[in-house]
């Protein structure tokens, strides 16, 4: 899996910074909502508990998909900002039993 960034903005106003990104899956099937997580989070040197894929759709005919990504400064600004459906798609399994 190879990750493209097609765009990057800073958002100040609610402390993220928003992106695009193109996934290319050459191999297999689309990769999961968490690979993509856990692999721009390292790209992007941020903590996977900040890092909320809003949307991921694959490409009819290509093997690649856009998504669209937010990382966040903090949780509790995620939280604050995310609808609670889109917070607990995102959040990693090892957090979801702490809670």
């Amino acid at each position: 899996m190879d990750i493209e960034i097609l765009s990057e903005r800073e958002n100040p106003l609610l402390k993220r910074r928003e992106i695009v990104l193109r996934v290319v899956h050459s191999e297999g099937s689309t990769p999961t909502r968490k690979s993509v997580l856990e692999r721009l989070a390292a790209i992007k040197d941020s903590k996977p508990g900040l890092v909320v894929i809003r949307k991921m759709n694959s490409i009819f005919g290509k093997r690649e998909s856009i998504a669209h990504a937010r990382i966040y400064e903090s949780e509790e600004r995620m939280r604050q900002v995310e609808n609670p459906h889109i917070v607990k798609r995102n959040v990693p399994s090892e957090q979801k039993e702490a809670s």
